[in-house]
């Protein structure tokens, strides 16, 4: 019998025009191992703190910080919790810009022979940068950017290291580089099994 493959679609949840990536992952996955992936996926850096969440349980990378209960993401399956299609899961990364998705189950497939999973297989607009206050900090900064008469614009392009604003692509969306980044966060997840934030409390 073939493996089970999750097809997944990931929603930036308020964002206009959508900010989304589709993957492929093994209905095996652990949710650590999915965070890793998304990562990678939509282009975040993998600097803050993250969880998921459903039915009011929370799922993460337990710490003697919490201030609830946390579920060990690193003991749970895709498949635990993701029970048919149209079931979904929040993702929640960076507490403080508060950067929330939805993960969509959208199709159950059969692993097909010869394709690598995980895969990202299409996804549409950029990934904010990290630290630029959310989504609605997100989308202040792009119209700052588009307007060359913002008193703020000079200074945003410096805090993103940009010569001009015809350097910012909000649309952007490499679907080779994405998959490379989710390839290397992948691996790195699965070599770190989560210690890094064991390490860091």
């Amino acid at each position: 019998m073939a493996a089970l493959v999750y097809q997944l679609k990931i929603t930036l949840r308020d964002s206009k025009p959508p900010i989304w990536r589709r993957v492929e992952v093994s209905a095996n996955t652990s949710f650590y191992l999915l965070h890793c992936i998304m990562q990678g996926a939509m282009g975040w850096m993998n600097g803050h703190l993250h969880q998921f969440v459903k039915d009011e349980e929370h799922y993460g990378l337990p710490s003697k910080e919490d201030f609830f209960e946390v579920h060990d993401e690193r003991k749970f399956k895709l498949s635990d919790l993701l029970l048919g299609e149209k079931d979904w899961i929040q993702y929640e990364y960076d507490f403080g810009d508060g950067w929330e998705h939805r993960v969509e189950l959208e199709k159950v497939l059969s692993a097909e022979k010869g394709v690598k999973y995980p895969r990202i297989v299409k996804g549409k607009n950029a990934c904010p940068p990290e630290d630029c206050g959310g989504i609605w900090g997100y989308m202040d900064l792009v119209e700052t950017l588009k307007n060359r008469k913002h008193p703020d614009h000079a200074s945003m392009l410096e805090w993103l290291g940009l010569e001009s604003s015809d350097d910012f692509d909000p649309t952007a969306f490499d679907l080779a580089a994405r998959q490379k980044e989710l390839e290397s966060m992948y691996a790195w997840g699965k070599k770190m099994k989560g210690r890094e934030m064991d390490e860091a409390f």
